[in-house]
């Protein structure tokens, strides 16, 4: 599978995030990720073999799977959803931005970072419109754990490349470690709760796909492809979810919603040109 359309996948099912998550707003969301983490990680069991990582890149995976959404759960918290969840959109253009930095033999195009900030433009009033166009003014401690949690996503991203080299399937590991973390801060933090069958089947399609399957897809894009139009495809995470939600919520498609939904197109349009030209050079 060409490396952009396994990035593709992998939105695809971030997309569902949003949508199971309404759904199963009800479960407290450290229990909720641990155990969809767990989920996610069943699949690479049978390739357990292929765990043995050096210590560094299991501290990685632990680093961006679960680093990543602690932070943001913290940025939910603690600050305005809608302004941190834009915040915490950062993470394709810093993938873009850092992509030169931190892996040899690639140079920021200007064709890349005008499209990054065209994707951020178009995620922006898509999550704007979703919700309502209502923003709140003033400043909130938990927009830093927002943008810490974009920096870990972009980083770990850029980092698989750096570490030496491993199986997709360790990604199975750093799943389940970072799964029983999540479960060890629901019990420390969050109060117990019953599931009913619902909840469960939901929760193993959440591990499945979006905490699951996504994660694999995900790190065989970033192995192969270019990071910098990867970076620019992944600003159709946040348009697909919203569309998602129109049609589970039973929400009105707002203009800000397909206007988003266009410059997102554009910016991938751009971003992906000339794929030949922009290919990395080997380091």
């Amino acid at each position: 599978m060409h490396p952009n359309l396994s990035a593709l996948a992998a939105i695809a099912l971030w997309a569902s995030l949003a949508s199971l998550g309404l759904l199963l707003q009800h479960v407290p969301p450290f229990l909720l990720t641990g155990l969809a983490l767990l989920v996610g990680s069943v699949p690479a069991w049978p390739l357990a073999r292929q765990w043995r990582v050096p210590a560094g890149t299991l501290a990685l995976g632990i680093y961006g799977l679960f680093g990543f959404h602690f932070l943001l759960f913290i940025a939910l918290r603690h600050a305005p959803p809608v302004e941190a969840n834009l915040v915490n959109y950062l993470w394709p253009l810093l993938i873009v931005v850092l992509a030169p930095v931190l892996l040899p033999g690639l140079r920021l195009r200007p064709q890349h970072l005008v499209a990054a900030l065209l994707g951020l433009a178009g995620a922006a009033l898509a999550i704007v419109g979703a919700a309502g166009g209502q923003l709140r003014g003033g400043w909130s401690w938990g927009y830093l754990p927002a943008l810490g949690s974009a920096v870990i996503w972009a980083t770990y991203s850029l980092g698989t490349r750096r570490v030496p080299a491993f199986p997709t399937a360790a990604i199975g590991l750093f799943g389940l470690v970072s799964g029983l973390l999540a479960l060890a801060c629901h019990a420390v933090l969050e109060p117990r709760v019953a599931l009913s069958a619902r909840d469960l089947l939901l929760i193993g399609a959440m591990g499945l796909g979006p905490l699951g399957a996504a994660f694999f897809l995900w790190d065989r894009a970033l192995k192969a492809g270019d990071p910098r139009q990867i970076g620019v495809l992944s600003y159709a995470t946040p348009i697909a979810s919203t569309l998602l939600l129109v049609l589970v919520a039973g929400r009105p498609l707002t203009w800000s919603v397909a206007a988003g939904a266009a410059l997102i197109v554009a910016a991938a349009v751009l971003g992906t040109r000339g794929a030949d030209e922009t290919r990395p050079a080997p380091a």
